[in-house]
C-alpha cells in the first residue's frame, strides 16, 4: 500500500465513526432518480464438456480473442449462455438497497413499470416507490476481468425536465426533495436528457425549503454520447453546483472519455483525466473509480487512493454503483473527500467479494483491515 493511500486510511479511521459510534451516522431520506433496470445475470460457455459440465470463458480478453479470430476467418460465432439469476438493477435500485440496509428511508423515482413490475415491487416493498415508464433489461454477462452489459434502454431514453413534469411533476419532486439529505441521478449515457434535467433542477432549487446538500451524478457510459450531446450537457453541472454541491462520479474509462472529448485525445494518467474532467465541469467533486485506484479532485487538489485487489471476485456487475453508495454515505455525514473516496472503495470492496451489501460495521471493519487487503 503506498504512502498516499496510507494516509488516505488513516483519515478514514479518524472521520467514519467507530463500531461503537455507529449510531452516529447521520440518516435520513435519500432520494434517487430516474432509471430503473432488471439484470440477467449471464455467463458465456467457453467449452462444453457435456450437458451438465462446461468451463466458462473467464477474460473478456478471451471473449475478444474468440471474435477476432472469427472476423478473421470471415465466419459467424456462436456463443452459448447461461442465466444465473434475475436482480433489479440501475443507479435507483443499487444506490436504494444499500441506503436501505442502513436504515436510511430511500425514494426510488424511476422507470419500474406500468403497473410496477413484480420484480420491483417485492425488493424495494418497504421504500417510497414512484414509477414513470418501463424499465431497461439487461444481460449481464460476468468476466474476472469485468463485465459485457447488452442493455435494452427503457424509458429513460427520452426523458427531459418537461417528461419528469408530465410523468411526475415538479411540485411533487420539490416536496420529496425538501428535507431529504442526497439527490442522486444516473445516468446521462441512458437519459440524454439528464443535463436538461439538471438545468430544472437548478430552477427548482430555491423553490424548496430544505433542498438536499449534494447531488450525486453518474455518467455512466458516455461513449454512447455523441460529441454534439457531450458539449450540450458540460455546463449544466457548472449551473447546478451554483446553488447546491455537485459531486461527479465515473470509473476510469469514462473519464477518459470525457477528458478526451472536451480536451482532445492524448496520453493521459488517471489523474490528469480526472482533473480535466472536473475543470470542464466545475463540480464540487470529481471522482473516479477503477478496479486498482479510486481519485477525487476537490478544492484541495487531488487525492489517489489504491483499491485492494480481489483474485475471485464473487460479483462485479453494479460495484461501481456500490462506490457510489459508499462515497453518497460519507456525503450525507460531510466527510472529507479522501475518507469519501475510501468508504467509496470499502462498499465496493466488500460487495465484489461478497454480492451482499455491507452493513455499517462491516464498512468499519473494512477500513480497519484495508491495509492487510493488499
Amino acid at each position: 500500500m503506498d504512502e498516499p493511500t496510507r494516509r488516505a486510511v488513516a483519515t478514514a479511521r479518524e472521520e467514519f465513526p467507530t463500531a461503537a459510534a455507529l449510531d452516529d451516522v447521520e440518516r435520513g431520506r435519500v432520494v434517487f432518480g430516474f432509471d430503473g433496470y432488471l439484470d440477467r445475470v449471464r455467463e458465456i460457455v467457453a467449452d462444453r464438456i457435456d450437458p451438465d459440465t462446461y468451463e466458462g470463458l473467464s477474460t473478456i480478453a478471451a471473449l475478444g480473442d474468440r471474435v477476432a479470430d472469427s472476423v478473421a476467418a470471415d465466419s459467424s460465432l456462436t456463443f452459448e449462455w447461461l442465466q444465473h439469476g434475475n436482480r433489479t438493477g440501475g443507479h435507483t435500485c443499487h444506490l436504494a438497497r444499500a441506503f436501505g440496509t442502513w436504515s436510511f428511508d430511500p425514494v426510488m423515482v424511476g422507470m419500474y413499470g406500468d403497473p410496477v413490475h413484480d420484480t420491483f415491487a417485492a425488493e424495494f416493498d418497504a421504500y417510497e416507490l414512484h414509477s414513470m415508464g418501463d424499465p431497461g433489461i439487461t444481460d449481464a454477462v460476468e468476466f474476472d476481468d469485468g463485465k459485457l452489459m447488452l442493455t435494452e434502454v427503457g424509458d429513460t431514453m427520452d426523458l427531459d425536465w418537461d417528461g419528469l413534469d408530465e410523468r411526475f411533476g415538479h411540485d411533487r419532486l420539490a416536496d420529496r426533495l425538501d428535507g431529504a439529505a442526497l439527490l442522486g441521478t444516473g445516468y446521462w449515457s441512458e437519459t440524454p436528457g439528464l443535463p436538461d434535467i439538471l438545468d430544472g433542477l437548478r430552477e427548482l432549487w430555491g423553490d424548496i425549503a430544505d433542498p438536499p446538500s449534494h447531488v450525486l451524478v453518474d455518467p455512466g457510459d458516455v461513449r454512447k454520447l455523441d460529441a454534439e450531446g457531450l458539449r450540450a450537457g458540460r455546463e449544466a453541472i457548472g449551473r447546478l453546483n451554483e446553488v447546491t454541491n455537485v459531486v461527479v462520479s465515473s470509473n476510469r474509462a469514462e473519464a477518459g472519455v470525457l477528458a478526451d472529448a472536451y480536451e482532445g485525445e492524448k496520453d493521459r494518467s488517471f489523474e490528469e483525466a480526472a482533473e480535466v474532467v472536473e475543470s470542464v465541469f466545475s463540480p464540487t467533486w470529481f471522482v473516479g473509480h477503477g478496479v486498482d485506484r479510486s481519485v477525487v479532485v476537490a478544492a484541495d487538489g487531488t487525492d489517489s487512493v489504491a483499491v485492494p485487489s480481489v483474485t475471485d471476485p464473487e460479483l462485479t456487475t453494479s460495484s461501481g454503483d456500490h462506490f457510489n453508495a459508499g462515497l453518497g454515505l460519507a456525503l450525507v455525514n460531510g466527510l472529507s473527500p479522501v475518507t469519501a473516496v475510501v468508504l467509496g472503495n470499502a462498499v465496493a470492496g466488500h460487495f465484489v467479494r461478497t454480492a451482499d451489501q455491507p452493513s455499517l460495521a462491516e464498512i468499519r471493519a473494512f477500513v480497519d483491515d484495508y491495509d492487510e487487503k493488499f
